[in-house]
């Protein structure tokens, strides 16, 4: 299991329940190709760095999992066929080394 984190941004013209579904989906999607450790968090809704198929802004959803390679295909694929979300990104963070202390 790799530790990934996943941004969406969903339309703006979506109803809150719309919103919650979409998240639900992709949660249950993870889920069910063996994600663990799962964190979602709704960012909300925010003005887009530059305009994406007419829109101005889109609601953010930022996902933290740990999940094998081909689970990140599955949900992915899903992504791309729906026509409610506008982008996504999935990176593997780096781990962050320790600093070591300079002997003096």
């Amino acid at each position: 299991m790799t530790a990934y984190e996943t941004i969406y941004i969903l339309r703006p013209d979506l109803g809150e329940e719309a919103v919650d579904q979409a998240i639900l989906k992709y949660q249950t999607i993870l889920n069910d190709q063996g994600a663990e450790n799962m964190e979602t968090q709704h960012r909300g809704k925010r003005r887009l760095a530059y305009e994406i198929g007419k829109l101005r802004e889109g609601v953010y959803v930022q996902m933290n999992y740990e999940a094998v390679g081909s689970a990140i295909a599955v949900m992915e694929r899903a992504m791309r066929l729906s026509e409610d979300v506008i982008r996504y990104l999935t990176i593997k963070p780096e781990a962050i080394a320790p600093v070591e202390e300079a002997a003096a």
